[in-house]
């Protein structure tokens, strides 16, 4: 009886550990997609994302894109121009899933949150991407991708936010 606990705990705890690493790793990335050309962007920030918006051209590929952090937009990646599109988060909302289609450029945008709502921009034509967390408990953290003229890239970040970011965020 003491040899088969001797082999069977360590294969439990090794077991166990791989089951916990698996469910609570943190952090994973969606791979960009688009053309990839012209200059890198990363849209970050502090805390947990309230809100986005984006500006489409005449019902056709994504110009711009913003991200709120708590009560601060980031600055513009790309361009202002044509049709802004705009979703403010509610309290305890989180993107949980970015979809969208794309050609040279990103042509269309879906932000999807964990309550279901979803802002669309631009023309659903092209290849279809969804990303989404590898952790259910896990929401958009940050952008990034290519610039040229549009957006020709995007990929996301996804973490699971801190009980730090979360008082942060019930304090402003």
């Amino acid at each position: 009886m003491g040899f088969k606990a001797l082999v069977l705990l360590p294969l439990l705890a090794v077991t166990a550990f791989g089951d916990y690493q698996n469910e609570y790793q943190s952090y994973s990335f969606s791979s960009q997609v688009g053309s990839g050309q012209g200059r890198s962007y990363a849209i970050t920030g502090n805390g947990r994302i309230t809100g986005v918006r984006v500006w489409e051209a005449n019902n056709n590929y994504i110009y711009g894109l913003q991200i709120r952090y708590g009560y601060t937009w980031t600055n513009v990646t790309g361009y202002t121009y044509g049709q802004q599109q705009e979703m403010i988060l509610f309290e305890d909302e989180a993107i949980v899933q970015l979809s969208g289609k794309y050609a040279h450029y990103i042509q269309s945008l879906v932000f999807t949150t964990n309550l279901g709502r979803s802002l669309f921009a631009g023309q659903p034509q092209g290849h279809t991407f969804n990303m989404y967390p590898t952790n259910e408990k896990a929401e958009l953290r940050f952008l990034s991708g290519r610039v040229h003229g549009a957006i020709t890239a995007i990929g996301a970040h996804w973490a699971v936010v801190s009980d730090s970011h979360e008082t942060t965020r019930k304090l402003l």
